[in-house]
């Protein structure tokens, strides 16, 4: 079995390095179901397709009745707490035009509506936040180290900052329509956005792209040719008049089956998603108030971001359902983008020495098989899995509280280092929390490995 195993493990592993060049390493730990469960928080989620090559609707949630393409309209009013997620990509058929990303708000009752901004971020790839290669480990504790704009739009998000350039509410008449944003996305590059929000009513809202609209100007004479950003009066004409922005991304392949070649299709996510923020109490598996460390050299690993086909043997998938969607994108939300991982660990050392517990974010191959081992590679060399940043709150052996960032970067199965060493006196229960936003540009899943260290480096 090990060997069929390990002919599959290897598959995924792709590297330019032969072979025999390469080799598994195995960490034996106790894989664990990840407590908790994801909120009801509605999130507006567009992230297909990836790649916007024409006009169009990315994702609408108005109701389809008197619009040109029904098929582009999922009729689903938001209200309360939610939250805007868009990711995508300008490659436009015309090379020399500007792509413009828009984002209406329409009030469909008769009374006014004020949408509260509570934060938002945008960025580009250039000039705001362009791919850069990084170290797999780097503490950030001033938010400037990111590579990606997804990077960088999720630390920022973790960091509770605000852009100014997004207000502080708006308010929407009754029956009429504003603009939530109106944004270039220069050619090939990236625009990734993050916006929570709170309605005092529900408000239908549309995701579309449209070219720059081209004008001429009257100056000393002469006339200059110059171009301006979509008014909302031609974002309302493309809402009512536009179908879906083509082409389309690759549809998903229904669940427990594969494409003839055996691949395994999740597709890209349009729709609202159900399910913000994952919040965990970590505690031992059969109740409790505490988490009982890991014996001397040994751990414990917790899936994070599972999606159908990769849960590590829990068979736990955590990946957000869809509310609505369109028939050729993603069943759930997999990936969980933007989703806020935040997850306590109350520490219990059940021993009578002083323990030294480590926590890190890993990136194994993944594999069903085994619930008591992760496998690696060695050397590294397959694509970047995951690109973002992590927060780690505890409190250190002077009492005082330790609040830490760091930026991980790792490929395709990939270790690990320690986030932080927590010292554990006998019998004592020390609060440790680990928080992070799963970052776009990342593919799941990832684990939680929580390890006492041997007794020699405890007592170092």
């Amino acid at each position: 079995m090990l060997s069929v195993l390990s002919s599959i493990l290897l598959a995924q592993a792709t590297s330019v390095l032969p072979t025999t060049e390469r080799q598994f390493v195995t960490q034996y730990q106790e894989i664990r179901t990840l407590p908790g469960q994801l909120d009801d928080v509605m999130v507006f989620n567009s992230n297909s397709p990836e790649v916007v090559q024409s006009e169009g609707i990315l994702l609408s949630t108005f109701p389809s009745a008197g619009k040109k393409f029904p098929v582009a309209h999922l009729n689903q009013a938001l209200k309360g707490r939610f939250d805007v997620f868009t990711h995508h990509i300008a490659r436009p058929a015309q090379p020399e035009r500007t792509l413009y990303q828009g984002l209406l708000i329409h009030n469909p009752t008769s009374k006014v509506i004020v949408v509260k901004i509570l934060q938002g971020i945008t960025y580009l790839t250039s000039p705001d936040a362009p791919f850069i290669e990084l170290p797999p480990q780097l503490e950030d504790p001033s938010g400037r180290i990111y590579s990606g704009p997804g990077s960088r739009l999720m630390s920022d998000i973790l960091r509770r900052r605000n852009l100014p350039q997004f207000p502080s509410q708006i308010v929407v008449p009754p029956r009429e329509s504003r603009m939530l944003f109106n944004l270039a996305i220069p050619r090939s590059s990236a625009r990734s956005t993050f916006i929570r929000l709170y309605s005092s009513g529900p408000v239908y809202m549309a995701n579309m792209s449209m070219y720059e609209v081209g004008q001429k100007t009257e100056v000393d004479g002469s006339t200059i040719e110059t171009e301006r950003a979509p008014s909302i009066e031609e974002w309302r004409a493309l809402l009512i008049n536009g179908r879906l922005v083509a082409p389309r991304d690759l549809a998903p392949t229904p669940p427990e089956k594969l494409t003839a070649d055996g691949k395994k299709i999740y597709g890209r996510v349009a729709g609202v998603s159900v399910g913000s923020e994952w919040i965990a109490r970590i505690v031992d598996p059969l109740g409790g108030s505490s988490l009982t460390i890991p014996k001397v050299g040994q751990a414990y690993a917790y899936p994070l971001s599972t999606v159908t086909a990769a849960t590590f043997g829990t068979q736990q998938i955590q990946s957000a359902p869809m509310l609505v969607r369109y028939p050729d994108t993603a069943l759930r939300a997999h990936g969980n983008y933007a989703v806020h991982y935040n997850l306590n660990l109350p520490l219990y050392n059940n021993t009578d020495r002083t323990q030294i517990v480590t926590l890190a974010i890993q990136t194994p191959l993944k594999e069903e098989d085994f619930r008591d081992r992760l496998f690696f590679i060695e050397p590294v060399q397959g694509p970047v899995f995951f690109r973002g940043a992590v927060r780690v709150t505890y409190r250190n052996i002077y009492g005082r509280t330790q609040e830490r960032y760091f930026h991980l970067v790792q490929r395709q199965g990939q270790q690990g280092n320690p986030l932080v060493n927590v010292e554990i006196p006998p019998g004592e229960v020390k609060e440790v929390n680990l928080d992070f936003l799963y970052p776009p540009d990342a593919t799941p899943p990832q684990v939680l490995s929580i390890k006492t260290a041997e007794r020699d480096q405890a007592n170092r």
